[in-house]
């Protein structure tokens, strides 16, 4: 008499497809060698009473009184050869089943979209303030049609008449390792289980629909090129109209002309008369927010020297602390002096009595080689 599948995966002849896969698994799980040596035949036996159960046309035969291996009861034999187990195995616990993930039964029409991504150019004066920027936005929307169900007027979805509401295709080919079963997404209802029959004529079945739409976004002040902003649920609205996903706005940081970011910190270049360098003065010099911070330079102040002016940098993001304004400044030298202004500067000279120094290359390397040089070159790109 024929073998009894059923029996061998402990589950009545009406099983469904998922209560035979359920079946096979757990006693998968005990009677592998690699988990019980002693049960290998076993083993072999459910591998075998799933292989043909899990294939409707030989399920047909077993459910007539056939069996479509062609055996008149017991298992004995291997009939996926030498290492066709081992491939069966993965093929249900974590290998090779076609890229396809087999054995999770429909997947279903709704799913959640996927996430968006736009982006959005700032000046340095929107990053210290925080902006209101109006973007476009190309993403797929609820079809307002069908709202979502991909059906037109009262029809409705039906079962697919080639993987049987499955979602996926099982084949049995063989290697010269023996029989290997691979699980593939079914090709008509891509993986869903049902087909519409009658689309809606808007979104062809899909349930959503292309669409560009404007939006206002807020952006806290403090953010930094690359940054992210997330909005929930703005992005693209998943198929058979399921939950949209979230929408991302990536920050790009426009160059100023005038300062170089340093995390929190502000970083200028100021050029001071060499007069005031040497008697001392205050400089008034423009922030990002509109307003005046005042630069101390100290009587004799040289070439390369940074005056630090605390809380005129750019805020913290989500903080109300600010960073720093860093003023690099530049002794300038006048280019032409008249006679009054030389014979000046011959007395000063005199007075001084300063004589000149050589310089090593070492040193005038370490002079160039400061944190705004630094800054202002990697900005550049040099």
């Amino acid at each position: 008499m024929a073998s009894d599948y059923y029996g061998t995966l402990g589950v009545s002849q009406g099983a469904s497809d998922q209560e035979i896969k359920r079946a096979y698994r757990k006693l998968a799980r005990e009677l592998h060698p690699d988990v019980n040596p002693d049960a290998e035949d076993r083993f072999k036996e459910v591998t075998t009473a799933y292989e043909v159960l899990s294939d409707p046309e030989k399920r047909r035969i077993v459910d007539a009184g056939g069996d479509p291996l062609g055996r008149q009861g017991g298992f004995g034999g291997d009939p996926f050869g030498s290492g066709g187990l081992g491939d069966i195995f993965q093929t249900f616990f974590g290998g090779g089943g076609g890229g396809f993930a087999g054995g999770r039964g429909p997947r279903g029409r709704v799913r959640p979209g996927e996430a968006a991504l736009v982006g959005v150019k700032l000046d340095l004066e929107e990053i210290a303030a925080g902006a209101r920027k109006e973007i476009t936005v190309d993403t797929a929307i609820l079809c307002d049609t069908c709202k979502g169900g991909g059906t037109r007027n009262d029809s409705k979805p039906v079962t697919c008449a080639t993987c049987k509401g499955a979602g996926e295709i099982q084949a049995v080919q063989r290697s010269f390792l023996g029989q290997v079963m691979t699980v593939r997404e079914c090709p008509e209802c891509r993986g869903a289980g049902e087909t519409i029959p009658d689309p809606c004529l808007k979104c062809a079945g899909d349930g959503r629909v292309r669409s560009r739409r404007t939006m206002t976004v807020k952006i806290p002040a403090g953010v930094q090129d690359g940054m992210r902003v997330r909005l929930a649920g703005q992005g693209e609205v998943g198929p058979g109209g399921g939950p949209a996903g979230d929408l991302y706005v990536e920050i790009s940081e426009a160059a100023d002309d005038v300062f170089v970011r340093d995390g929190d910190d502000l970083h200028c270049t100021v050029r001071v008369p060499m007069v005031d360098a040497a008697l001392g003065t205050e400089i008034s010099v423009d922030t990002v927010l509109g307003g005046s911070a005042t630069v101390a330079v100290d009587a004799g102040t040289q070439p390369g020297t940074v005056v630090r002016v605390r809380g005129q940098g750019l805020p913290h993001l989500n903080s109300g602390i600010r960073g720093d304004l860093h003023a690099h400044l530049e002794v300038v030298v006048p280019r032409k002096v008249d006679s009054h202004q030389s014979d000046l500067l011959r007395t000063l000279r005199e007075a001084i009595g300063e004589e000149v120094e050589l310089v090593t290359a070492k040193s005038k390397s370490a002079e160039n080689g400061g944190l705004f040089s630094k800054l202002r070159n990697a900005f550049a790109g040099r």
